[in-house]
């Protein structure tokens, strides 16, 4: 039994767990806890199960149990499945992460995948894909190359085909890829990490030097809190004169990035303009604009057009 799945392992201990869930979701998150707490008495090695443990005390309000169990789901998935250090972040335990971990990511998109379009597009009125590929029309160009940087199940690759001669996407989440591939767009899809280096990304796999001459991220950044490696990643892709088209929710004034509530990074403009000219693309043009809802709240954002 893996210490990190989502069932115990016990039917005693799972169905419990249901009830707490129950309870939570029902404004009752001090029960919740104690519920949980007793499926654990029965499964103590249950990583999930503590990370649930924290969530309910966390919405009970007690912060210093709360931290307490994040950390001893960390401490049974080294992996951080689940996203622990995050909420150990935002409750002040430790200093925020450049990254997310990328095992985090990527079973929350592998687990979204199947409702992400229903979800995403009718229910948080999410159109970053078709004013990307608006900048990108704006252009007036033709592509030879396009490569979709975290590409997900594919909703930008639609936008801006007919516009390249090849379309290549990447993501870190298998699920994620095999709905993109049922589009048949495009030419070229493998799973990359673009937290990591170039050399270690999966990008560049083969060793080829790409030359792109667009390459898009739509609403991947604020899943990478740091963005130097993500940078350096479209250094090397990108050929002189290419097009980089792509978002990230604005963090307002000041320099940097910070996490938020959402477990996502928000980017200010100026961080964004620093690495720009580090990597010689020049900014033509800025959009601020919602980019979708969040607890039925508008989520503000920054699309940007750059070329090398």
């Amino acid at each position: 039994m893996q210490q990190s799945q989502l069932s115990s392992g016990d039917v005693i201990a799972d169905r419990r767990a249901d009830y707490a869930k129950m309870l939570n979701e029902g404004g009752e998150p001090d029960a919740a806890a104690e519920l949980m707490e007793q499926a654990l008495e029965l499964t103590p090695v249950w990583a999930a199960g503590w990370y649930r443990l924290a969530t309910y005390r966390e919405n009970a309000g007690k912060v210093e149990s709360a931290i307490e169990a994040y950390r001893k789901t960390l401490a049974l998935d080294p992996e951080d499945t689940f996203g622990a250090s995050l909420k150990l972040a935002l409750l002040g335990d430790s200093e925020t992460p450049d990254r997310p971990p990328s095992r985090y990511v990527e079973r929350l998109f592998d687990d979204y995948a199947a409702r992400f379009e229903t979800s995403l597009v009718e229910k948080l009125d999410y159109t970053v894909p078709q004013k990307l590929a608006a900048l990108v029309a704006s252009t007036g160009r033709k592509y030879s190359l396009a490569v979709d940087l975290g590409c997900g199940t594919g909703l930008l690759g639609p936008e801006i085909c007919a516009r390249a001669g090849r379309l290549e996407g990447y993501d870190l989440s298998q699920n994620m890829l095999a709905k993109a591939a049922e589009k048949a767009i495009y030419h070229h899809l493998a799973r990359a990490d673009l937290s990591l280096a170039p050399e270690g990304s999966g990008v560049f796999a083969d060793g080829a030097e790409y030359r792109a001459d667009l390459i898009a991220a739509a609403d991947v950044l604020m899943y990478l809190g740091n963005l130097e490696s993500t940078f350096a990643i479209v250094d090397r892709l990108a050929t002189s004169g290419a097009d980089f088209a792509f978002s990230v929710e604005d963090a307002g004034e000041g320099d940097g990035f910070h996490l938020g509530p959402s477990l996502r990074y928000a980017h200010t403009e100026s961080y964004v303009r620093s690495l720009c000219r580090r990597c010689g693309f020049e900014l033509i043009e800025t959009v601020k604009t919602t980019i979708r809802k969040d607890g039925g709240k508008p989520v503000a954002g920054i699309l940007f057009l750059a070329r090398r």
